[in-house]
């Protein structure tokens, strides 16, 4: 039989790890019976947990939120989850958040018991970031933008593209989706009446939140980080480049992040496989044809391949120079 105290810290692990309890469900759980629960519930409540009791056929007990932020449990591997995110979090890439980060990491290690305490050590000590290669977004805004998601509340923001036309867009915000270097929310534009991504890093200002909007079906089948990888790959330049690899489609795959371009499967050749990118950066491009070690052939534009013959045309000086 567990004591009272490990038992109302076992019913608040429970109530954290689900929106929802049956009452007759979470009595089992414990082993106690159902007026036990209750009073169990009931310390709680005086403790300052927020928890909501409901009558019927589908009545139970869930946690709340409330006035004040109170005390969690969290099993090894949670801890340890959260030491690493508040540790990345103080490393300044979304910003306005790496002191409240820094502070609640140093909280958290504090009560961490010995076992706990070496792990995020030796992590700490192993695992060294490097430099961000992104824009910092600020926290603010970035969390008033996934509230908004979360909600379906509609959204209204300054916005500078990629030429640096401002404009005011007014959109139904599906997601946010990081892409390891920048922010982009996913949203329905009213203004174009299509699907849109916006650079977090270019919304000027803070967005203003509006009334609720009725849920539509997401771009790519609700898949929004293949939506985003398309649209940075391919929707921001007029031209594209386009490579056949002689390499199969998983091999490659492997090679090039899906943010960097699109790979698609040339009919009835497993051999090969197109690659399609934007063409604002031909150089960059030039760079990775040959480090990927592989044959291509290049379908367009003119000045890739102007551009490959000069990088040819310098690693033969430099051959003859040596």
């Amino acid at each position: 039989m567990l004591s009272a105290s490990t038992r109302l810290l076992q019913l608040l692990s429970l109530l954290q790890a689900r929106r929802h309890w049956a009452g007759p469900e979470l009595a089992e759980r414990l082993a106690v019976h159902p007026r036990t629960l209750r009073r169990d519930i009931d310390r709680l409540r005086e403790l300052g947990y927020p928890v909501a009791a409901s009558s019927g056929v589908a009545g139970g007990y869930a946690l709340r939120p409330g006035q004040a932020m109170p005390p969690l449990l969290l099993d090894d591997e949670e801890a340890l989850a959260v030491a690493i995110a508040l540790r990345t979090a103080a490393s300044g890439q979304v910003g306005g958040i790496e002191e409240p980060a820094l502070q609640a990491m140093v909280k958290l290690e504090q009560l961490m018991p010995a076992r706990l305490r070496r792990r995020a050590d030796a992590l700490r000590s192993a695992v060294q970031a490097m430099d961000s290669v992104g824009p910092s977004v600020d926290a603010g805004l970035l969390a008033d933008l996934a509230g908004a998601c979360r909600d379906q509340l509609g959204l209204a923001f300054d916005y500078v593209d990629a030429k640096g036309e401002p404009s005011r867009r007014q959109v139904e915000p599906q997601g946010v989706v990081h892409t390891g270097s920048r922010w982009y929310l996913v949203a329905w534009d009213r203004g174009r009446s299509d699907w849109r991504t916006f650079r977090i890093d270019r919304i000027a200002g803070a967005a203003a939140v509006g009334g609720h909007f009725a849920p539509r079906a997401g771009p790519e089948g609700g898949d929004l980080r293949a939506f985003v990888a398309r649209s940075v790959v391919l929707s921001p330049h007029a031209e594209q480049a386009r490579v056949i690899l002689h390499a199969p489609l998983a091999q490659m795959a492997a090679c090039i992040p899906v943010t960097a371009a699109r790979l698609e499967a040339v009919d009835g050749d497993a051999q090969r496989c197109l690659l399609q990118c934007g063409a604002h950066a031909l150089d960059s491009l030039v760079y990775w044809l040959i480090v990927l070690e592989v044959e291509f052939e290049v379908l367009g534009p003119a000045a890739l391949c102007e551009r490959l013959a000069l990088a040819a045309e310098r690693m033969m000086r430099a051959l003859a120079r040596g």
